[in-house]
């Protein structure tokens, strides 16, 4: 006869022991697993919020008049905070994408174009004589504010190393920009007891590791208004923030005339063809 293959089918049934000590196994590891899973999503929900805020505080609540579908930029704030960008901050930090042309544009501080001539004419820069020799003439409308340093190098030997931004866009390359500029520029403090400060550092609870490289750069009347406004720091923050604003978005009146214009015009058409949709469904009844 020939020899009979045994398949699994002829085992039977296993034992009810085994089984059960296979499935408390199973579900041992599975628990396991669970837990291990959970654990890292607690770790992970526990983690994000310090990654996102760097540890630093929340910047401060402040009202601006550009918020908003229809706000728009204080005159006088800006040229207050034209000055203070020229007289405290263009010691550091550039501002390569305004012009002295931009000062007397729509929209903008609001600086004649006689006063804009004269203010790109306080500074010089390299030109040609008749004879093709180089030699300093003074700035015009198409020129920026000169850079405080020669080159990177030497804006890096200048601050420990660190490279100071250029402001053109700092408040819209920041989250809630305005704020957390107004916050930075506010918020310097004496560090806690508790808080030890590397070697040419500054406390300041809105950067970073609460720990920054650059001075307070406002104090009470660092520069003197024309206007007779009140030269506190928060002020001074206030009027270079609202300037560094329109820098960044020079043309945000105009953005906001031309989105309310179209939304009143979209409003309009919708009444029209509502209108035209009663007469002719009304007719056709």
């Amino acid at each position: 006869m020939g020899k009979r293959v045994r398949n699994d089918n002829d085992r039977g049934p296993a034992p009810r022991g085994g089984l059960n000590m296979l499935q408390s196994r199973h579900h041992t590891r599975v628990r396991g697993r669970l837990a291990a899973l959970a654990s890292g999503l607690l770790s992970l929900a526990a983690v994000q919020p310090a990654l996102a805020s760097g540890d630093a505080m929340p910047p401060k609540e402040i009202e601006w008049s550009f918020e908003g579908p229809l706000g728009t930029f204080e005159r006088p704030a800006l040229q207050r905070g034209f000055q203070v960008f020229k007289e405290v901050c263009a010691s550091c930090h550039s501002l390569k994408y305004v012009t002295f042309g931009n000062l007397d544009d729509e929209g903008g501080p609001g600086f004649t174009t006689a006063e804009a001539k004269a203010l790109a004419g306080e500074y010089q820069k390299d030109g040609l004589d008749d004879s093709g020799e180089i030699k300093e003439i003074p700035r015009t409308m198409a020129d920026t504010l000169p850079d405080p340093y020669a080159n990177e190098k030497a804006a890096r030997a200048a601050n420990g190393g660190a490279l100071p931004p250029d402001l053109s866009v700092i408040t819209k390359a920041r989250e809630e920009g305005p704020n957390y500029v107004y916050s930075l520029l506010t918020g310097y403090s004496d560090p806690p007891a508790d808080v030890e400060m590397r070697a040419g550092m500054n406390y300041n609870p809105y950067f970073t590791g609460h720990q920054i490289g650059m001075p307070a750069p406002l104090t009470p009347d660092r520069v003197t208004y024309a206007d007779g406004t009140p030269a506190t720091v928060e002020q001074e923050a206030h009027d270079v923030v609202t300037f560094l604003h329109w820098a960044a978005e020079p043309k945000l009146e105009a953005r906001k005339r031309t989105g309310l214009t179209v939304m009143i015009y979209l409003v309009l058409l919708s009444v029209l063809l509502y209108w035209a949709k009663s007469r002719i469904w009304r007719d056709a009844h």
